[in-house]
């Protein structure tokens, strides 16, 4: 397990951000946001893809209960399709940070696109998740609460798959797009740019 840092090394409250399900076929774009208590320390955070989901949901609990302040947002799959998935991340993004109960003094994106109106200091960091705690902390409770999300609508439409493949384009959740058609959760402009010639009633 790496050792990760703090950025801000000489700064309390450096809140770190993150989002999860950027690359899916059905769902929102979630993000997080965290300070973390540098006074109670959280042993193993790393990027949540490096986690198992056992892993995670422990994590997840110890960071809810531990930092100083998390908010998480998320934007559904109309704004997903009507600003595009990258202006919906960073906005789900500004969301979760305005949403803290802490103002942060500084903010650690992950990836290398800072966020638009964020009248706070911000520094973008590619591959962040694997090198600072509090963007692996961000990671983790975004990705912890889309996979629940995703649980729940897949009791609604099982026939998706999507709670194993959480939305994400796998060949079952193609071809069940290809046999069933689309739901109001999936996001019309992946589906057209993957050229899938389907319509919302199910019929090709």
């Amino acid at each position: 397990m790496p050792s990760l840092q703090t950025y801000y090394k000489n700064l309390q409250f450096e809140c770190g951000c993150d989002e999860a399900g950027r690359g899916c076929l059905a769902g929102p774009v979630f993000a997080a946001a965290v300070i973390l208590d540098n006074n109670c320390p959280i042993a193993g955070l790393d990027d949540s893809k490096k986690l198992s989901a056992g892993r995670r949901a422990l994590l997840r609990d110890e960071i809810e209960q531990k930092c100083h302040s998390w908010a998480v947002a998320w934007l559904e799959v109309d704004d997903i399709d009507r600003h595009n998935i990258l202006q919906a991340s960073l906005m789900a993004m500004r969301q979760a940070i305005a949403a803290l109960a802490v103002r942060p003094l500084s903010v650690i994106v992950d990836g290398n696109q800072p966020i638009p109106g964020l009248n706070i200091p911000q520094s973008c960091h590619v591959n962040g998740d694997a090198s600072f705690e509090s963007i692996a902390a961000a990671s983790i409770l975004a990705k912890t609460h889309r996979d629940e999300w995703m649980q729940r609508l897949h009791l609604q439409f099982p026939e998706y798959g999507w709670a194993q493949n959480k939305g994400y384009a796998t060949e079952s959740h193609r071809k069940a797009i290809f046999a069933h058609g689309l739901t109001a959760h999936h996001r019309k402009s992946f589906s057209v740019s993957m050229n899938f010639n389907v319509s919302t009633d199910g019929t090709s």
